[in-house]
């Protein structure tokens, strides 16, 4: 009869510090798994589990929603829907990403690094995703054709390369410095969602008169904000567990809040967004230039490209450089011994 013999758990003593989550003090997985340890793991209740299906259930249901407008929306010949085609493929890229580098970061110290280098690259992916969307559907119609919509993209795409070069070597700062570390991974994700959210500010905000396209997307635009906040407050803060160590080692505790936040606010600007294609189409098809090939795709291709050359620049600095010695600082003799018994 076949068996198959789960991974063991660990408390926090038994794994290298670079291992270690604020507040958390048990259910951590071998730092050395095998790949498949990794997957069997995700079956199992460690402090890594609900982390894992919180993005890769999600992913699952962003795939079925993006079929289902595929059937409603003419991806292939209606340029109007191109902004929202690549914001949908980002929408299924960044819990995907996420999902994997949850369950794959504890088959090495390095493969930790270079896992959530490429999480935290599919994360300023989906930052441009949202300009995307938002610079073709969302903006003002008072700003429309002005300056800001004419840059909105390209600076968001530039911004990604800030955001991935920001959070991957904040990193290398997160055992000599982790107050530092923290900062700079904050403000790398919280200085796209600003400018992204520059148009939806001011239409929500500071924008009164008839052409600030009061509609239906209206509630839901504030639903995302409110769920973006509270991801936001949840990434830095570490609560609850930062406040009972140890009682939400496996459930409860901030990231999996974080995961679970992250996705019900993109569901509902998923949703607000889906109301201004529809709502604004023949405002804005006459009043506003069409989205091109270039504008829309090779754009994206430029992006994802540059945060792919980031992210290998990372990882060969990881490999190559004497910080290596500090970041992969470790200390196996008791895991080591389990996991030679």
């Amino acid at each position: 009869m076949l068996t198959i013999k789960l991974p063991q758990i660990f408390r926090i003593h038994q794994v290298p510090r670079i291992f270690w989550e604020d507040g958390i003090i048990s259910g951590y997985r071998h730092p050395k798994s095998s790949a498949l340890d990794c997957i069997l793991s995700s079956f199992q209740m460690n402090n890594e589990t609900i982390n894992i299906w919180t993005h890769f259930l999600p992913t699952w249901y962003f795939l079925w929603r993006f079929l289902m407008l595929s059937y409603c929306l003419d991806f292939w010949r209606d340029s109007y829907s191109w902004p929202f085609l690549a914001y949908m493929w980002l929408v299924c890229l960044y819990p995907f990403t996420s999902s994997c580098a949850h369950t794959f970061s504890t088959m090495s110290t390095r493969a930790r690094h270079i896992c959530y280098f490429l999480d935290y690259g599919s994360l300023s992916l989906y930052s441009l995703g949202c300009a995307f969307t938002y610079g073709a559907y969302t903006m003002p119609d008072r700003w429309v054709n002005g300056p800001l919509h004419h840059y909105f993209v390209p600076v968001a795409a530039f911004n990604s390369f800030v955001c991935t070069s920001l959070s991957c070597y904040s990193r290398f700062l997160e055992l000599e410095c982790p107050p530092l570390s923290k900062i700079l991974r904050t403000v790398a994700f919280v200085y796209p969602f600003i400018f992204d959210n520059i148009p939806l500010f001011y239409r929500l905000f500071f924008c009164f008169g008839e052409d600030c396209t009061w509609n239906d997307a209206i509630a839901g635009y504030f639903y995302h904000l409110f769920f973006a906040l509270l991801t936001g407050f949840l990434f830095a803060s570490h609560l609850p567990e930062r406040l009972a160590p140890g009682r939400f080692d496996y459930i409860g505790h901030s990231h999996q809040l974080f995961h679970i936040c992250a996705v019900v606010g993109t569901h509902f600007q998923l949703e607000a967004v889906l109301c201004d294609l529809h709502l604004r189409r023949d405002w804005l098809s006459t009043h506003a230039s069409a989205s091109t090939f270039t504008h829309t795709f090779a754009t994206l291709s430029t992006a994802l490209l540059g945060n792919l050359v980031l992210i290998a620049f990372f990882t060969v600095t990881l490999l190559r450089s004497s910080v290596t010695t500090t970041i992969l600082q470790s200390t196996l003799s008791e895991v080591e011994q389990h996991k030679d018994k």
